[in-house]
């Protein structure tokens, strides 16, 4: 069975007045992202939202502005995905979806060994993801045209370490 993980969609990423505010390319990516989640719903498969939630004080800020606090719109998943009240919502602290959360037991309860990635940033918490991901023993799939960074050649950089290192299919 597969899922399709939609990392980061939130309001500090991709609206203009978010903190950490990727770009256009993480804009640019919303359609794609949109059109997935309903190619997964519609084949009556998951999309598990994956969302930065950090606690005022995260150590996370000695390297980057405080952004997506738990509680404040900054944190909230974009509106143009229309989030359904079944969706399974899954909030993290660090980089990969998998550090400190449950998605790992709640994957294999629901039988999933196959994961497609979309959404922000490539190089940080797309690639982590994907990383823990393969070290779990999860076949993954990246959607090139679904998949955002700051900075193009950290973008390209992570999509080549995703396909080379970590044995991803890029799509």
């Amino acid at each position: 069975m597969k899922t399709l993980l939609v990392i980061d969609m939130l309001k500090d990423f991709i609206d203009k007045e978010g903190v950490l505010y990727v770009g256009h390319s993480g804009e640019a990516i919303v359609p794609f992202v949109r059109q997935k989640i309903q190619e997964f719903r519609e084949q009556k498969e998951p999309a598990i939202f994956i969302c930065d939630n950090h606690q005022k004080d995260d150590r996370e800020f000695e390297m980057f502005p405080p952004h997506c606090i738990a509680g404040t719109p900054g944190s909230d998943i974009i509106r143009e995905l229309d989030v359904k009240n079944d969706d399974k919502i899954i909030r993290k602290r660090r980089y990969s979806a998998f550090f400190g959360t449950d998605l790992d037991l709640f994957l294999r309860e629901k039988g999933i060994d196959e994961l497609y990635l979309v959404g922000v940033c490539t190089n940080i918490c797309v690639l982590y993801t994907a990383a823990d991901a393969r070290n779990l023993g999860y076949k993954v799939n990246v959607y090139r045209d679904g998949v955002a960074s700051f900075d193009e050649e950290s973008h390209k950089f992570a999509l080549k370490e995703m396909e080379k290192t970590l044995g991803c299919m890029i799509l």
